[in-house]
C-alpha cells in the first residue's frame, strides 16, 4: 500500500476541469420517467461535483468550466460560491448555453439520464482559458473523459494536463464515460488512450475501464439512448494493468456497493470494501468517491485508506437525493464511519 507524493504548500489542493450543468432530479422516486410530476434543481457535472466534494471535505479547490450568458449559469456560479469553490477561472461564453441534465430515480438499479449539451459552454473551453489558471500552483489536477469529446475542450484539456504536469501536480482522470456524447466507443477509447501516458491516477467503473481498451465496437449505428445503456464487457483486471503500463501509478476500479479495487505499480492489487447502506439514488456516488479519494491522498494517506474514504463518501451520497448538494463534510464522514467501526479522524 503506497502513498502518492504530493506537492506541499500550494495555492490550491485541487483544481478540476470539465463539464458543469443544472441537474433536474425527479422528486418521484420509483416513478417511471414519463410519469414524473416534479423535479428539484441542483448543480452537476462530474468535475463540478468533485470540486464541490473536495471543498466540503476541507480542501482548497478551484474549478475550470464555462457557463453561458444565461440564468442557468448564474445558478451554477452562485452555488459554487456558496460551497467555497473558487470560480474566478470560469469564463462566460457568449452565444453558448449552460448545459442541463434531467434525471429519473427508480431504485435500486434504474436511473435514466437525458443530457442537453448541444452548443454547451463548457465544450468551448479554450487553451487561453486553461492558460489563465495557475496549474503550477495545485497539488492535484482532475480532468474527466467527457472533456475530450468535443473541440475546443479537447485541446484545452491536453494543454492543461501538460501544464499541470510541468508544474509538478499529480494528474487524475475520472473516466466519466457518457456514451451518448461520443459517435461510438472506439472514438472514446482512442481519445482516452492518447491521454493515459500523461496521467498519474485513473479512476473508473469496470465498464469505463473496459471501454477505454475497446478497439472494435458493436455499438456503431445505435441511437444515443441505446448506446447509453450498452455495457462494455472485458477483462477489467487485465485492462487496468495495461493502462498502468502506459503511465499511471495507480488505477482505481469502482465496484459500487462492493467498494473498489486498487491497482498499483509493481503488481499490488487490493480490494477495498464498501459500506452497506440502503440505496436511494446512485447518481453522484462516483464523484463523491473521487472527492474522498483525492482528499485522502492529499492528507498523505496510503491509497487503500484514501479509497476507503472515497467509499464512505459514495455510500453517504447514495442515501441522499442530489449530487453536489449531497456531498458530505469530513465531520459527517467521521460520524458515519464510526457507525461502521472505521476511523477517519
Amino acid at each position: 500500500m503506497s502513498r502518492i507524493n504530493i506537492k506541499a504548500e500550494q495555492q490550491y489542493d485541487c483544481i478540476c476541469m470539465g463539464r458543469s450543468c443544472m441537474d433536474l432530479y425527479s422528486n418521484d422516486p420509483g416513478v417511471s420517467f414519463p410519469e414524473i410530476k416534479s423535479f428539484n434543481a441542483y448543480v452537476g457535472g462530474s468535475p463540478t461535483n468533485i470540486a464541490v466534494g473536495t471543498s466540503k471535505l476541507g480542501l482548497k479547490t478551484a474549478l475550470l468550466t464555462a457557463v453561458g450568458e444565461d440564468p442557468v449559469g448564474d445558478f451554477v456560479l452562485n452555488f459554487l460560491t456558496q460551497e467555497k469553490v473558487d470560480t474566478r477561472y470560469i469564463p462566460t461564453k457568449p452565444g453558448r448555453r449552460t448545459s442541463c441534465v434531467i434525471l429519473g430515480i427508480e431504485p435500486p438499479d434504474k436511473f435514466p439520464l437525458v443530457y442537453y449539451r448541444d452548443n454547451c459552454a463548457d465544450n468551448a473551453l479554450s487553451i487561453d482559458d486553461a492558460a489563465a489558471v495557475p496549474l503550477d500552483e495545485t497539488a492535484v489536477f482532475v480532468v474527466t473523459g467527457t472533456n475530450l469529446s468535443r473541440e475546443t475542450s479537447r485541446s484545452a484539456t491536453l494543454y492543461a494536463v501538460e501544464k499541470a504536469r510541468r508544474g509538478g501536480a499529480k494528474v487524475i482522470l475520472d473516466i466519466d464515460f457518457r456514451a451518448d456524447q461520443w459517435p461510438d466507443v472506439r472514438y472514446f477509447g482512442s481519445a482516452i488512450r492518447s491521454l493515459v501516458p500523461l496521467l498519474d491516477i485513473v479512476i473508473g467503473t469496470e465498464d469505463e475501464i473496459n471501454a477505454v481498451m475497446r478497439i472494435e465496437s458493436s455499438d456503431v449505428g445505435l441511437s444515443h439512448s441505446q448506446v447509453s445503456d450498452t455495457r462494455v464487457d472485458g477483462d477489467t483486471g487485465a485492462n487496468a494493468l495495461v493502462l498502468m503500463d502506459s503511465g499511471p501509478e495507480v488505477v482505481v476500479v469502482k465496484l459500487g456497493q462492493h467498494g473498489c479495487r486498487v491497482y498499483e505499480k509493481g503488481g499490488v492489487v487490493s480490494t477495498v470494501p464498501g459500506f452497506p447502506v440502503k440505496i436511494h439514488n446512485i447518481l453522484g456516488a462516483g464523484d463523491a468517491f473521487a472527492a474522498g479519494f483525492i482528499c485522502g491522498i492529499i492528507r498523505g494517506w496510503d491509497v487503500n485508506k484514501a479509497a476507503r474514504l472515497g467509499n464512505a463518501c459514495g455510500a453517504i451520497v447514495v442515501t441522499r437525493h442530489g449530487c453536489s448538494s449531497s456531498m458530505p463534510t469530513m465531520d459527517e464522514v467521521v460520524a458515519f464511519a464510526k457507525d461502521e467501526a472505521f476511523n477517519f479522524a
